[in-house]
């Protein structure tokens, strides 16, 4: 089902508001969503309006290219989301170590205090001899 005339003119003045870098409505974009949003019309009324879309792709049948700044965002970008991946990893790796240390330390702290339980009132504590007894210790004995 083909488009009205006056349909048919908003398209056709988008497309040369488009083509012409003059956009009023979009960003600028040589897209079919494009020309459907600057002549505020559907994007379904775009493809019932054949001959304007023949135009339309004989005009704008180079695909649409990225600026160099518009290259190096994405690049940069892409750097980013592989550091952030890399860096939940390391965080998911040292979470596990950490759970596990206090695992390990809960349990050393339940041995101690059943050691200490076990012992009770009964334990002696010993003193560490001093150095100058340790040295007569270790002088040669006189035969």
């Amino acid at each position: 089902m083909p488009v009205s005339a006056a349909t048919a003119t908003k398209l056709r003045e988008a497309m040369a508001r488009l083509l012409a870098g003059e956009s009023l409505h979009t960003n600028g974009a040589l897209t079919k969503e494009n020309l459907a949003r600057e002549a505020k019309v559907s994007h379904a009324t775009v493809h019932r309006a054949e001959e304007i879309l023949t135009e339309w792709n004989a005009k704008v049948a180079r695909p649409v290219l990225r600026s160099p700044g518009e290259v190096q965002r994405d690049d940069t970008i892409t750097e980013l989301r592989k550091q952030l991946r890399k860096a939940k990893a390391q965080t998911t790796e040292v979470r596990g170590k950490l759970d596990a240390l206090a695992i390990v330390t809960a349990n050393l702290y339940h041995e101690n205090l059943a050691l200490k339980r076990k012992l009770g009132s009964s334990r002696r504590l010993s003193s560490i001899p001093a150095v100058s007894t340790l040295e007569s210790d270790l002088s040669p004995v006189d035969s």
